[in-house]
């Protein structure tokens, strides 16, 4: 077990199966030091924030969305004390006509990278308000991560 993976136990975390993929298309795809994820979903919280979910529950959604990528992310390196830097995460956000808080939804994502992998998981971001999502999820996190060379 990797450094990662105890901070995970220690935090009480226990990451998600590896998602099926909705088609054919892969969880992650590596090029040299970068991995990019596919796009991860919310699906134990579905709606749209700002109406029948509040910033509260997105904040939940992007939580689990973020714990589906690094499944994605483990899966691809064999553990994720690879992981040199979370580069840039993009989330996109089921919103309700008028919500405007997609940042704060998007802070369920970037606080649990913080807390897992300290200053390496600091990262750009963007949190898009979206009228709907695949199947009914509430958020869709995508990261890039650079990983150490092998």
């Amino acid at each position: 077990m990797g450094k990662i993976e105890q901070r995970l136990q220690e935090l009480g975390i226990e990451l998600p199966e590896l998602p099926n993929s909705l088609g054919n298309y892969l969880p992650s795809n590596r090029v040299g030091n970068l991995v990019y994820t596919s796009g991860q979903g919310s699906r134990g919280i579905l709606g749209k924030v700002g109406g029948d979910l509040s910033v509260e529950d997105g904040y939940a959604a992007a939580r689990e969305a973020t714990l589906r990528c690094l499944a994605c992310l483990q899966a691809e390196l064999g553990t994720l004390d690879k992981v040199e830097k979370i580069f840039k995460v993009l989330g996109f956000i089921a919103s309700a006509p008028g919500f405007t808080k997609q940042p704060a939804v998007l802070n369920g994502c970037s606080d649990l990278l913080v807390e897992v992998f300290g200053e390496r998981g600091r990262h750009a971001r963007s949190a898009i308000g979206a009228a709907e999502l695949p199947e009914g999820i509430a958020v869709e996190v995508e990261m890039l991560v650079q990983v150490k060379d092998e």
